[in-house]
């Protein structure tokens, strides 16, 4: 048998560095150079499949970006991002450029525009595992350890996590090996990481997520949310073109039909697409911090425009009742699943946008203003904490805590949810409906939810919906607030 550690070490050409002062072009050959390798590897891998006994050991390379600043001249900062702070060399390894082909266009056309300079595009040293290069085929999977009849790690690269970290986002990062610093949030194996777990999460291909993303716990959100979305597809005016549910399935027209008894997704996803990627995705995230930090975990590499969280709570006041929304201005978290990477000390502020958003849209649906608003929201600190079970605790314990924080509410997935937002730079918000008020004698059981809970629920994800398409007639540079930026942050968004 051949000793597969011993083989020589095929690869494609390396393309060098070539400069471009057009952002398309630059693009362009970005989405080139990916392919080349991508396809090198299919090539290889399925030879491999079909039996074709390995020669050599693969290898084929990212694409890379480079830039470097050289003057100190003062840019225009009005934006958040699209300029560095200092002069020097930047430079980000690049996947899947056809996905993100509108958001690299608009990232180095702001570059070029703000620093006067070319950008150079060629291949990285960072290798590409065969993993992701499989990912981008639906059909094709990666065969276990002992599968085939050699170590496939002997042939092929594979995941390597020294690249597939979230140094940069944390704030952790240094320079690259190479000197130069981070252009961008995220390396090429990080976000095909999150590529890869999305499709198995959600049951649905990353390029349909849409620029703005609704988070629920509840599976009536779902419902309704399918129902408004063959409403719009019936309305040429309504400017949605397509609905995606899990499995791919995508209906263009109101009357057509969803297969239905599949096994359904651990975080199904839901997508009412527009052709300028604006339109809205619903996940349904289920119950529970880790869901909330693992959905967003991964959809924050698709770097969209806004989240927001619209589920149910348990309503700490006794002069709240069962349907009141809450809308967050601040958080208490005791989740403890982000603690790790951002300290419980980091405050997460409440976004001015996203707040006027969602107090309008409550406004707007449920046709109440100023006053007779204030009988059915409240605004306030919202809890998450890690244990469903949390009123069976001591009461000296957790419910002396949210007395002393002010919160009105708490739930599971809120806090996750607004401080992934703010770790990954992504505008989010929180408006909740009171399904329980356990402190109060009114728990969540069957029998108890009153004709103003059921209305107030239906009108909850219309609330969502069009705070979305408030926030997608805000300016971008309004949007992606200063709140969200550190003073060291990489140029692209």
């Amino acid at each position: 048998m051949t000793d597969h550690r011993q083989l020589p070490v095929e690869t494609p050409e390396v393309a060098g560095m070539v400069y471009f002062d057009d952002p398309d072009a630059a693009v362009a050959h970005l989405i080139k150079l990916y392919e080349r390798a991508s396809h090198f590897l299919l090539d290889r891998f399925m030879a491999t499949l079909e039996g074709t006994q390995p020669q050599a050991r693969y290898r084929a390379f990212y694409p890379e970006l480079r830039m470097i600043v050289s003057s100190h001249a003062k840019t225009d900062s009005r934006l958040s991002f699209g300029h560095v702070a200092l002069p020097g060399s930047y430079s980000t390894t690049v996947t899947r450029p056809d996905l993100f082909r509108g958001y690299l266009t608009e990232q180095i056309a702001l570059l070029m525009k703000n620093h006067g300079v070319a950008v150079a595009v060629g291949d990285s040293d960072t290798p590409m595992p065969v993993h992701f290069a499989v990912a981008t085929q639906s059909t094709l999977n990666v065969p276990q350890e002992g599968v085939l009849s050699f170590p496939l790690r002997d042939v092929f690269d594979v995941p390597d996590l020294n690249t597939m970290n979230d140094d940069i986002v944390n704030g952790t990062a240094g320079p690259n090996p190479d000197g130069s610093h981070p252009l961008a949030p995220f390396t090429a194996q990080r976000v095909d990481y999150s590529l890869a777990r999305l499709s198995h999460y959600t049951a649905t291909l990353p390029e349909h997520f849409q620029n703005f993303v609704l988070f629920t716990n509840y599976q009536f959100y779902v419902d309704e949310f399918e129902a408004f979305a063959r409403r719009a597809l019936g309305d040429p005016d309504s400017g949605y073109t397509e609905f995606v549910a899990p499995g791919n399935q995508i209906l263009e027209r109101p009357e057509d039909l969803l297969v239905t008894g599949a096994k359904t997704p651990q975080m199904p996803a839901y997508h009412l697409k527009r052709p300028d990627g604006d339109g809205i995705t619903l996940v349904n995230i289920g119950v529970g911090p880790s869901n909330a930090k693992t959905a967003t975990d991964h959809i924050a590499v698709l770097r969209p425009h806004a989240w927001l969280m619209v589920g149910h709570c348990a309503g700490l006041r006794n002069s709240q009742s069962l349907g009141d929304f809450v809308l967050a201005h601040a958080y208490l978290r005791e989740d403890h699943v982000l603690d790790d990477d951002l300290p419980v000390w980091v405050p997460i502020p409440a976004l001015a946008e996203v707040q006027v958003a969602l107090q309008d849209a409550v406004a707007e649906v449920t046709q109440l203003e100023g006053y007779e608003l204030k009988g059915i929201m409240r605004t306030g600190t919202v809890a998450t904490i890690d244990n469903r079970n949390w009123e069976l605790r001591d009461q000296s314990g957790p419910v002396q805590r949210l007395s002393q924080s002010r919160a009105v509410a708490l739930d599971m997935e809120s806090a996750t949810i607004a401080a992934n937002g703010f770790r990954f730079r992504v505008p989010y918000g929180t408006l909740l409906c009171v399904s329980d008020k356990p402190l109060h004698g009114e728990l969540k059981l069957p029998g108890m939810a009153t004709d103003f809970y059921r209305t107030q629920v239906a009108n909850h994800l219309m609330i969502g919906i069009r705070a979305m398409e408030k926030l997608r007639a805000t300016p971008l540079d309004r949007i992606h607030s200063r709140k969200l930026r550190s003073f060291n942050e990489t140029a692209f968004l």
